[in-house]
This record gives structure tokens, C-alpha cells and sequence, in this order.
């Protein structure tokens, strides 16, 4: 029986990442994520949903999460889903998230390391002739890749 489990999610964080360490030494970064849907009623009314989801991410990935993205950050996750059932105060709890197996920072760098989705800081220019003579290259966090030696990982 053929089984797939992957899952594309972009949006925005709600809150800063929490990183935290294992006792085994890994990292691991929760992260929530707001994900909106814009759509027209059949009367024409505009509306909006937004779905939030638990993701988390580890390793190297998680503290470079921690390090680069914080509330507001816009994100493309690359994951499969996990089903999770608990019991607390003899109730029955359950809930989907995503273990992210790459995370994409959408935004570009801005000062102090954090990552900005507005605009007017993304070059658009694919033209070697707009940079340099060098070819614009898109790094896996959405912006100008540069030199290696600017990549937080």
C-alpha cells in the first residue's frame, strides 16, 4: 500500500521561536504558524480564514530558526505531519503539527540578523548586469545569496 506524508505550508510566525535542548544536546525550535486563505463568497462577499499549526524543526535548522526569525517572519515549511494524542486531567487530547524537514526564510536580512518580508529590501533583478556583473543567486532564505561567507549556515 503506497503511503505519502508531505506537506507545503507558507505564512507567517505568531510568536518568536522557542528553542529548546534536548538532553541528548539536539535543538529543537517550536514555532506556530498563521497560514491565511482569502476567497469570495458566492455573494460576493470577500472573506478570510486563517488556519495556525504547531511546526517543529531540529538540529542545526532549529537553531538557525531561533537565531534569524521572530515574530511576524514569513516562512515556507517543507514537512510531513504528526498526529499527537495526550491525556490531561482525564481528558482526551489530540492534535496535528508539522515536523519540518526544511524551513525557508521568505523575508530578506535586515539589520541585527532578523529577517524583513517587505518589499523595497528584495532584489527583483535577475539580470548579471544589475549586480556587479555577478548573477543574482536566491540563498534557501528568500533573499540575495552573496557571498558564502554571508550564510548564517
Amino acid at each position: 500500500m503506497l503511503s505519502l506524508n508531505k506537506v507545503f505550508i507558507s505564512g507567517n510566525l505568531t510568536r518568536d521561536p522557542e528553542v529548546r535542548y534536548l538532553s541528548s544536546g539536539q535543538a529543537v525550535a517550536d514555532l506556530r504558524l498563521a497560514s491565511n486563505r482569502r476567497y469570495k463568497t458566492q455573494q460576493g462577499e470577500d472573506k478570510e480564514e486563517v488556519c495556525y499549526i504547531n511546526v517543529s524543526a531540529w538540529g542545526r535548522q532549529a537553531e538557525t530558526c531561533g537565531q534569524y526569525l521572530s515574530k511576524g517572519s514569513p516562512v515556507f515549511v517543507e514537512g510531513r505531519l504528526r498526529y499527537e494524542e495526550w491525556e490531561k486531567d482525564g481528558q482526551k487530547n489530540s492534535r496535528i503539527s508539522i515536523t519540518a524537514e526544511r524551513v525557508q526564510f521568505m523575508g530578506s536580512p535586515r539589520s541585527g540578523g532578523e529577517y524583513s518580508d517587505a518589499p523595497e529590501s528584495r532584489s527583483e533583478s535577475r539580470d548579471p548586469a544589475d549586480s556587479g556583473g555577478r548573477p543574482t543567486a536566491s540563498s534557501s532564505m528568500g533573499g540575495d545569496a552573496g557571498d558564502d561567507d554571508d550564510l548564517p549556515f
